[in-house]
């Protein structure tokens, strides 16, 4: 056989090994997403929890957040997986290793969600937070009426280098037993010796997600840009606003 043939045997073969197993490689998929879908959602929920803790003027909650960020920012994620998966049953907590997955995903995205909220919180005029406060809101309210709508604007983009960190992260559920779409392509290329063909599907699969959550992410950073012009009038708003009040 010539190398022609030979490599359109070769397609052929792995075009009928694709079809023959893609349940299990939709169903490796699905496991991906759902991974993905509820760490980052439950990491942008505890995050937020932990940035509004690092600006509050409780000194014991600006702590805690602190040390958190710095203790989950700075462990590998396969190690956290591998230690909830295999430490938590030592102390009588059994969770699926599904579950494992997710909540290691949590813990690890969640620390940087924190320090991009925190930022964005830090990019809106002391001002603003000063105006909001002398019409009577208190500080939850201040954050939720006055500061958080403007920080989003800042932090789209950040946060979804985070989405993308989580989906890309996913991957390492494979490590416990997590059957998402790398452990499913490493199962089949053991059993077929086509490595090339599986992890082009897994990448590709991790690819789209990530373009998909970057197209989303600008979508909505356009949505919330101000226009031009508002932005200028908002501007001269904040600009007289600062000036009576440091008259």
């Amino acid at each position: 056989m010539d190398e022609p043939d030979g490599i359109i045997q070769y397609l052929r073969d792995s075009v009928a090994l694709l079809t023959e197993n893609l349940p299990l490689l939709l169903q490796g998929i699905g496991y991906t997403v759902a991974l993905t879908v509820l760490g980052y959602g439950f990491a942008l929920i505890l995050g937020t929890v932990l940035a509004i803790f690092r600006v509050s003027p409780i000194p014991p909650l600006r702590w805690g957040s602190a040390v958190y960020v710095e203790i989950f920012r700075n462990i590998p994620l396969l190690s956290l997986l591998i230690l909830i998966a295999f430490g938590l049953p030592d102390v009588g907590l059994l969770l699926p290793y599904f579950w494992c997955g997710v909540l290691g995903l949590t813990l690890s995205s969640a620390a940087f969600v924190c320090e991009n909220v925190r930022s964005g919180i830090n990019t809106v005029p002391v001002g603003h937070a000063e105006a909001a406060r002398s019409i009577g809101l208190g500080f939850f309210g201040t954050l939720r009426f006055v500061v958080l709508p403007q920080a989003f604007r800042s932090m789209v983009q950040p946060l979804v280098n985070v989405f993308i960190g989580t989906v890309i992260g996913s991957a390492l559920c494979s490590a416990i037993a997590v059957s998402e779409i790398t452990w499913v392509t490493q199962t089949l290329n053991i059993q077929s010796g086509r490595a090339v063909v599986m992890f082009m599907v897994a990448g590709a699969v991790y690819l789209g997600m990530s373009l998909g959550g970057a197209a989303l992410g600008g979508v909505i950073e356009r949505a919330v840009a101000p226009s031009q012009g508002a932005s200028r009038s908002k501007s001269r708003t904040a600009l007289d606003v600062t000036a009576g009040a440091q008259a």
